[in-house]
């Protein structure tokens, strides 16, 4: 896969993240009626997002990190809720999955591409 589609796919599915997140804690299903303060937790993924669509490395790297905080979150709330709460974690656990993957593949050839100096 190229550098570009590997960025392309980071991108959409760090920004589907950051939708997902909001609208789950603030209309689909949120904690309490009317909104949670847990909509708060889109905060990381806002501080990574400009680094991920300018393509820095140093951020795609440090995101692979910070992405398996949504990735627990979706695969112990998939578990513990129902309904359209729990489609909804399975969907966030897609999504840090498929970021990660992107952004690790993105970061490791990156890597391969940079001219080395000694």
């Amino acid at each position: 896969m190229s550098q570009a589609n590997l960025r392309w796919l980071a991108s959409a599915s760090l920004i589907g993240l950051i939708f997902l997140s909001v609208a789950w804690e603030l209309w689909l299903a949120p904690l309490r009626p009317g909104g949670s303060w847990l909509v708060l937790k889109v905060l990381p993924l806002l501080a990574g997002l400009f680094g991920v669509l300018g393509g820095r490395v140093y951020t795609y790297r440090w995101s692979t990190l910070l992405v398996w905080l949504y990735f627990c979150e979706g695969v112990v709330r998939s578990w513990s809720e129902a309904g359209l709460s729990s489609r909804l974690a399975l969907l966030e656990t897609g999504l840090a999955l498929i970021f990660f993957l992107a952004a690790a593949w993105y970061a490791r050839n990156a890597g391969r591409e940079a001219p080395r100096s000694c």
